[in-house]
This record gives C-alpha cells, sequence and structure tokens, in this order.
C-alpha cells in the first residue's frame, strides 16, 4: 500500500522547493511523484507545425523524489509521517503517525 496518493496535500522537505506545500498530481512510478507548483523548470521546446506547438521556453513541473515530501497534517499545521492501521473487519486505513487521526481519501 503507497502511503501518499494522488491528490494527497504534501510539504516538500528538502531542496529549492523546500516549505512549499502542493497537491500530488500524479505518481510516475513507483518512487517519483509530480506535486503542482513544485520543482518547476525552463523548458526549451522546439516548434513543431505538424503538431501546432510552437517553440520557445516552457515551464514544466517535473518529478519529486517520495522521499522528498511529508503529508500535511491540517490539525497540526505541519508535516507528519503515514502509518498503517489494521481496523477490527481487517480493513487497512492511513493514519497520522503524530495523532493517529485517520487521513481522509
Amino acid at each position: 500500500m503507497n502511503k501518499l496518493r494522488k491528490g494527497d496535500e504534501v510539504v516538500v522537505l528538502t531542496g529549492r522547493d523546500k516549505g512549499k506545500r502542493g497537491t500530488i498530481a500524479q505518481r510516475v512510478d513507483e518512487d517519483f511523484l509530480v506535486v503542482e507548483g513544485v520543482n518547476i523548470v525552463k523548458k526549451h521546446v522546439r516548434p513543431n507545425p505538424l503538431k501546432g506547438t510552437q517553440g520557445g521556453i516552457v515551464d514544466k513541473t517535473m518529478p519529486i523524489h517520495q522521499s522528498n515530501v511529508a503529508i500535511f497534517n491540517a490539525g497540526s499545521g505541519k508535516a507528519d509521517r503515514v502509518g498503517i492501521k489494521l481496523l477490527a473487519d481487517g480493513k487497512r486505513v492511513r493514519v497520522f503517525k503524530s495523532s493517529g487521526d485517520e487521513i481522509k481519501a
């Protein structure tokens, strides 16, 4: 079970975007996430008349490693770790490590 999922609000822990908050837009693979508004780079794009794209310099959101982000706990207002808790009916749910509150998916 992935502890971070699409739609979760996260805080960046390291790098040039340290302290920024954003939501997970997609999981690229097992280790990398695309977070909205984080790790934006300038990319030089060549024009392609067949596709109708114009050339120039565009801003592109690049993936960030999941170890560099932590889920945002709205209750405490800080970054938090995620734990897995087994319910009585055998269901597994994600919880905040600091408070034990269930994470609403």
